[in-house]
């Protein structure tokens, strides 16, 4: 890890000699050449875009069309919701889980594709009801799979994918299947990058979507704050992104620590994994990971618009205050306290707002984690859209699946 004086004295790569980065606006207008020389075009391009194509989600789900479909896939009401996916999806799947049971009021939750795969006779709540696939190409081996399987072995599940590829097997493989609906997202949103941005913020809209979420007024206003944020508040963010900190620790309460557990994603990935990352929810911190946070650790605190939980999250940050604990912190969330804003911290006040649910300030959250993540990668010398050449690629490499045999216990028990 280079020192702090280090990594200031990076220069400008658009020739702004006063500072140590460029502004994402200065970024957008570099040449596209440039960009692609730099290894940043697609990321930051989709990054941008999310207010725009936020927009556009919220338009499709109110088409008559979109809203007949859906309609038929959530009748009758079914008794149980599973979300799944893999990776960002699976994320996406978390903070999208305890807004749509608030929303429909059945049991919904949020099970791995790979768990599925590999338990779903012990994972899959019995009785029948819903799965819901969230996923961007819709092509990984474990989103297929998982649906062969149940469609073969779980008559009593019926299917819904939410995918923002149109050629993806998830798009497609299913058209004749009674059992079976697809939700396909505006091509936009169906990301080049290696990294999630604008599919997993868009993922998370269509699903909240589903329980009547996606208000154009909601819809709109954090569309309007978080351009905000690219436009105002990121050289606040980028500065931070800079300093000599090796540790990136996320905090949210209920869906938002899928946010959390998102933006450490992204994190760990533009970083190639120079940064270590953790997700936590605020009261979960204190049982054990809160003794990892040293002077070269940045804390991110996802602040909760419901007042009563925001309080236990303010209890936890004045303690960490009083501790001396982290680098810095970054809070996100609108009206932040005067008094949990430390000297070194960033405040991402995401006014006007006014959010009535937890679903909707998660976009905000997680794009600013992206930001962070973004500008953390170019501190580091890498390249965004494609950070860890030789390890990763933007959909899962093929693998083998194996048959789902059972045992004799596993019959009985079936």
């Amino acid at each position: 890890m280079a020192s702090h004086s280090n990594e200031m004295s990076q220069m400008s790569i658009l020739g702004n000699k006063t500072k140590a980065f460029d502004s994402l606006a200065a970024l957008a207008a570099a040449a596209p050449a440039a960009q692609r020389e730099l290894g940043y075009a697609d990321t930051l391009r989709e990054i941008l875009q999310q207010p725009t194509t936020w927009q556009a989600t919220a338009a499709l789900l109110r088409e008559p069309s979109v809203q007949a479909q859906l309609q038929a896939a959530l009748t009758p009401r079914p008794a149980q919701i599973v979300l799944t996916g893999s990776g960002s999806s699976i994320y996406a799947s978390e903070c999208i889980a305890p807004d749509l049971q608030q929303a429909l009021g059945v049991p919904v939750q949020a099970i791995a594709a790979g768990t599925l795969l590999t338990h779903w006779r012990r994972a899959l709540p019995p009785g029948g009801g819903l799965l819901i696939s969230i996923a961007r190409s819709g092509d990984s081996p474990e989103s297929a799979g998982v649906v062969d399987q149940l469609l073969a072995h779980a008559p009593d599940w019926r299917h819904l994918a939410i995918t923002c590829n149109a050629n993806g097997k998830l798009a497609t493989q299913y058209r004749n299947e009674p059992r079976y609906a697809s939700l396909v997202l505006d091509e936009r949103t169906n990301d080049r990058s290696l990294v999630m941005t604008s599919s997993f913020t868009n993922l998370v809209l269509a699903g909240s979507g589903l329980g009547g979420r996606a208000d154009t007024g909601g819809v709109q206003r954090v569309a309007g704050c978080v351009q905000h944020v690219f436009e105002q508040q990121s050289d606040a963010l980028a500065a931070i992104a800079y300093r000599n900190f090796d540790q990136a620790v996320y905090l949210g309460s209920g869906g938002a620590l899928g946010a959390a557990r998102e933006a450490a994603l992204k994190m760990l990935e533009m970083s190639a994994g120079r940064v270590r990352t953790m997700a936590e929810t605020f009261l979960g911190l204190r049982h054990g990971p809160m003794s990892s946070l040293d002077e070269r650790t940045l804390v991110v605190a996802f602040l909760s618009p419901d007042p009563a939980v925001r309080a236990y999250e303010y209890d936890l940050l004045r303690e960490l205050g009083r501790k001396r604990l982290g680098l810095a912190r970054v809070l996100v969330g609108e009206g932040i306290a005067d008094d949990v804003i430390g000297a070194q911290d960033v405040a991402v006040d995401l006014a006007g707002l006014a959010a009535s649910d937890d679903a909707l300030p998660l976009l905000a959250d997680v794009a600013v984690g992206q930001v962070l993540a973004f500008f953390r990668c170019l501190a580091l010398g890498g390249k965004p859209d494609a950070p860890a050449q030789g390890v990763l690629t933007r959909v899962v490499e093929s693998f083998a699946l194996h048959a789902a045999g059972t045992t004799q216990r596993e019959e009985r028990k079936a």
